[in-house]
């Protein structure tokens, strides 16, 4: 019986406790922020948004930029999650304050995927 069952991450497997805090960086190597979380649809299982925390100070301040899973590459030389945006594009995105969490229904899905020239697939 073997006990040593990977549950963090795999070849094509990662929990989602190590995709949250994981770095984004533009194309560049900016770093941008971070994943906060990710919404996954419940009937699918896949996943719909990672959301992004960026700007404020060590976390205070700092806003929730849903972005279609779609946009986001991983990248092994930098570690973290690479997109094609820079800073500009993305003070201008769909973005949440802690406390106005949006409905994430379909109306606000087709703004965000939209925003980022990709169909609403859900």
């Amino acid at each position: 019986m073997q006990t040593d069952i990977a549950t963090d991450e795999t070849q094509h497997l990662i929990a989602s406790n190590k995709v949250e805090g994981t770095a984004v960086y533009s194309r560049e190597g900016e770093k941008l922020g971070s994943i906060y979380n990710f919404m996954v649809d419940k009937q699918s299982g896949k996943v719909e948004y990672a959301v992004l925390q960026f700007g404020g100070f060590l976390g205070l301040g700092s806003d929730y930029y849903p972005l279609p899973w779609d946009v986001l590459t991983y990248d092994v030389a930098q570690g973290g999650y690479a997109v094609g945006l820079d800073k500009a594009v993305l003070e201008k995105a769909p973005r949440y304050a802690t406390s106005e969490e949006p409905a994430f229904d379909r109306d606000y899905g087709r703004q965000v995927y939209g925003y980022y020239g990709i169909n609403y697939p859900f």
